[in-house]
């Protein structure tokens, strides 16, 4: 079949790919995919337990055991969404990890009514996403990708507070009085530099894995000048044993909801990841089978989520950033991502993993999250860019970062409002997102040509 052939069939040209979809390469080159992609991955499925765990000052124990279910149940939904289960999964090399989207409403949830009030909220509001698979064709009509470039753009502008907290020393050294110092402030900032430096190398490897590089010179650093409690550990030992509900279960309709919307984004965005994956992988990314493929890939994305909530994790969604090593290494293999998820699998169980990252200072942590938190406000802007800015998106942009920021900045705003209302608008996110999906349904405008002689 000719290159026209299959474009007009919605099939993305592959010869670029070494190992197509449902090749199986040998075991050498399956393990060294595999680490690559574990390169692109660790690092942003561990770090939104740690930031939670810091935002709420969890202890120890339970920091390195939410680390390790995490890592565990991002190995069990890769695993669903590259092999699937029935309808569930989309059945390409996607990777499942814990989500950046969801750190606000989470850690607002978190410190309004506990775990238990996380995981409930974690549950019951993936149904959202699931539902959304269900009516694909119809959701995208209302979720633009206006909105969704906007709701994008506040997730990292909220994350980005979190992040310069991170910075300073986080939330107990807010506490102390050792907030912003200039070792915390350093400290950040070599680790914030170290990853640039090894992002511009020439060497692809080096880029991959320039965020564990800045974390490892941070770490150690941070070890030489004793902010490394290692003593703090009774013992490495032992395996990690999911408990579902080991922290209880609670629902709170505020939470419900600050989940729920970004829930709701997430989908459009995992249609995005799936789409881009199907071309990359040279499969259909046009039609019926596409749409199947798609609508498995969301539902796995909502299913996942519920499963974490129930194993005392956080919302699961599709790594983008797997789309652009499948290019870099030529690997399209499913059969690659079932490594990946038992790898991930295998590091959630043994508890020394959990624990050695949950002494990771913060300044550590916020140096890299920084940047992180900003390449994510910048996607948003891209997406935004992409789009014809008429009057109306204007309005619609201004109402939305207006309303939205309003709240991150002066969260006192709401102090009057019923505790249930309260809640649910605390998140610039939600309260940004919902006047974005409003204002875009509600506002309408009539555009003039101008038929003057220029």
């Amino acid at each position: 079949m000719s290159e026209i052939d299959l474009s007009e069939h919605g099939i993305a040209k592959s010869s670029e790919l070494i190992y197509g979809l449902y090749d199986r390469p040998p075991l050498r080159e399956t393990l060294f995919a595999a680490l690559q992609h574990m390169l692109a991955i660790f690092v942003a499925i561990i770090t939104p337990p740690l930031i939670v765990a810091s935002a709420l000052q969890l202890d120890l124990e339970t920091t390195g055991y939410l680390v390790s279910m995490s890592l565990m149940v991002s190995g069990v939904a890769t695993f669903i969404q590259c092999r699937t289960v029935g309808p569930i999964g989309c059945g390409l090399l996607c990777i499942q990890g814990t989500s950046f989207s969801f750190i606000g409403p989470i850690i607002s949830a978190g410190m309004a009514g506990g775990l238990a009030s996380i995981f409930g909220a974690t549950i019951l509001a993936s149904t959202v996403e699931m539902f959304v698979s269900r009516i694909l064709k119809y959701t995208r009509r209302v979720i633009t990708p206006l909105i969704s470039g906007i709701v994008v753009t506040l997730i990292g502008m909220s994350l980005i507070k979190v992040g310069i907290i991170s910075c300073g020393g986080g939330y107990a050294a807010q506490a102390n009085g050792t907030f912003g110092s200039f070792q915390n402030l350093g400290l950040a900032a070599l680790v914030l530099c170290s990853i640039i430096f090894f992002n511009r190398s020439s060497n692809r490897y080096l880029r991959m894995s320039s965020i564990v590089i800045g974390l490892a010179i941070g770490y150690v650093v941070a070890w030489f000048a004793g902010m490394v409690d290692f003593s703090s550990v009774k013992t490495y030992a032992g395996l990690n044993v999911p408990v579902p509900f080991k922290y209880g279960i609670s629902f709170d309709w505020g939470a419900i909801i600050g989940l729920g919307l970004v829930y709701l984004i997430t989908a459009i965005e995992a249609y995005g990841d799936v789409t881009a994956n199907s071309m990359i992988s040279g499969q259909p990314y046009r039609g019926e089978a596409f749409m199947k493929r798609a609508q498995g890939g969301i539902l796995a994305d909502g299913f996942n989520s519920m499963l974490a909530g129930f194993f005392n994790s956080f919302p699961n969604s599709i790594f983008a950033q797997n789309n652009g090593m499948i290019q870099l290494t030529g690997v399209a293999s499913r059969y690659v991502g079932y490594f990946i998820a038992g790898f991930l699998v295998l590091l959630g169980i043994f508890p020394a993993v959990g624990l050695i990252f949950s002494l990771m200072p913060d300044p550590v942590l916020g140096g890299a999250t920084l940047l992180m938190f900003g390449t994510v406000a910048a996607a948003g802007m891209r997406i935004i860019a992409s789009q014809r800015i008429d009057r109306k998106a204007i309005l619609v942009i201004a109402l939305s970062f207006s309303l939205g920021l309003s709240v991150e900045l002066v969260p006192s705003i709401l102090s009057q409002f019923p505790e249930t209302l309260r809640n649910i608008f605390s998140s610039g996110i939600t309260t940004g997102g919902l006047t974005a999906i409003i204002a875009n349904a509600l506002i309408h405008i009539e555009e003039y040509q101008d038929n003057k002689e220029q």
